[in-house]
């Protein structure tokens, strides 16, 4: 079985209380659970937060949520705190970012897809690159790959390197992907990656998942077509509106 959570803290430095921010009409947190419900692929859903306003509301709206530790390094790290509180006995644990009010159901049931075989420790979701501009935005994660789809490394800055080529069209000679950040871990190997001490790649590129990859665990990569819109700042809610109104959310 599989369960998702939604990690969803209340000090965010960029946007406090953007988990209870109203987006047309209703809390941004509110929108992830109810998209995140129409997955056929859970068997439970539920969301964790170390802030009673966030709790009460989720239980108001007819949510399931519990109530986690303050200072949870990142998320997760709550969504383990979250899972050794539930009853069921749940195989996988997908991460579903509580700021992406837009998240297609379809995209979870992708990343469930490939945990099928239960042999997969974490999962996590790529989107190919078709652009020079997307392949050098420094904001967009690139992986690269090996022969099963799964993940050698991940950086801010393009690799490989194509040599003989215009760096405007390495796209087109090399098949780049970028990172979607929506995770699966299978439950053993979730209890574990929480005791790992944060890495040097970790610190240099600030990005989490190499502490895993620097300590061995492999990161399987599912294909996806959609695209994530998080919201990371008050000006982000506009921006996402824009997209969803133009039907490319």
């Amino acid at each position: 079985m599989i369960i998702g959570i939604i990690p969803a803290r209340y000090a965010s430095t960029r946007f406090p209380g953007k988990a209870l921010a109203p987006v047309l009409g209703k809390s941004m947190i509110q929108r992830v659970y109810e998209q995140a419900a129409k997955s056929t692929s859970l068997s439970a859903l539920v969301v964790a937060t170390d802030d009673a306003r966030i709790y009460d509301h989720v239980l108001a709206f007819g949510g399931t949520a519990v109530m986690t530790a303050t200072g949870h390094p990142s998320g997760t790290d709550r969504c383990w705190d979250a899972l050794k509180q539930q009853h069921g006995k749940f195989d996988y644990v997908i991460n579903i970012q509580g700021d992406e009010p837009f998240i297609e159901p379809q995209q979870i049931d992708e990343l469930a897809a490939a945990l099928k075989d239960g042999t997969v420790e974490i999962a996590t979701q790529m989107i190919a690159v078709n652009s020079h501009e997307l392949l050098f935005d420094l904001g967009e994660v690139k992986i690269v790959l090996n022969d099963k789809n799964e993940a050698l490394y991940f950086s801010r800055m393009v690799i490989p390197y194509v040599k003989g080529v215009h760096e405007r069209e390495w796209h087109l000679h090399h098949r780049y992907y970028r990172h979607v950040g929506m995770y699966a871990y299978r439950r053993d190997i979730l209890e574990q990656i929480t005791r790992l001490p944060v890495s040097g790649l970790e610190k240099a590129e600030s990005l989490e998942q190499l502490r895993w990859l620097e300590n061995g665990f492999r990161i399987k990569c599912a294909l996806t077509g959609y695209e994530s819109h998080c919201i990371d700042t008050p000006e982000d809610v506009d921006k996402v509106l824009a997209l969803v109104f133009a039907g490319k959310h």
